[in-house]
């Protein structure tokens, strides 16, 4: 004859939850104790942060033009180069077209043009450039370390692509950049995109 055992009498398993309890928690507040209290807690960079940052460069006049001196009003910010053959001249002749059709407000935003071509775009080069555009530009160059800098900075995309007769041509980002007055990021305007959706967004920076 097999005898059952008896039943554990409820308060009994009620102790042994309890204790159960007390040991896990022990054992996580141990855990914790442990955890490097050096740990960085702050939060990741907004993406407005993302693009942009101090930089050093030249100004058609040989002197210095920082990040300060575009700070306090928005601007509209485009990497090339003189000799680009389509892309830049018709994207200056855009943003001057822009800067028309928004009339009084078309001085509310400043235009920057960046060369990437270090090698040939020498500041009174950039100068006899933007001229031909008839309206207020900055017109920038520096030096290859510079240049490289603000580069990286916007996140834009340049390369030296040799051409017959021992020439070269430069590949790069054509977005624009658009900023507001912080210096901060807001926008790109596309090349492809239409001049409604482009005023738009330059009515955001400026309002």
């Amino acid at each position: 004859m097999v005898t059952e055992p008896s039943a554990t009498p409820p308060l009994v398993i009620v102790r042994r939850v309890l204790w159960g309890l007390v040991v896990l928690a022990a054992i996580v507040g141990l855990a914790l104790a442990f955890v490097p209290k050096n740990r960085s807690t702050s939060a990741a960079p907004a993406y407005e942060d993302s693009f942009g940052g101090p930089f050093t460069l030249q100004g058609t006049d040989g002197k210095p033009v920082t990040e300060k001196t575009l700070a306090g009003k928005p601007f509209a910010l485009f990497f090339g180069f003189t000799r680009c053959p389509e892309v830049c001249p018709t994207t200056l002749a855009r943003l001057t077209s822009l800067r028309t059709q928004l009339g009084a407000d078309g001085d509310k935003f400043n235009i920057v043009f960046v060369s990437v071509d270090p090698e040939h775009d020498k500041p009174a080069d950039i100068g006899s450039y933007i001229s031909l555009f008839k309206t207020p530009i900055y017109g920038l160059t520096g030096t290859a370390e510079q240049l490289a800098k603000i580069q990286k900075g916007y996140g834009v995309y340049v390369k030296k692509v040799p051409i017959e007769g021992g020439d070269y041509t430069m590949d790069h980002t054509a977005a624009i950049f658009l900023m507001d007055r912080r210096g901060k990021f807001v926008t790109t305007i596309d090349y492809h995109e239409n001049d409604k959706v482009a005023l738009e967004k330059l009515k955001r920076i400026i309002a």
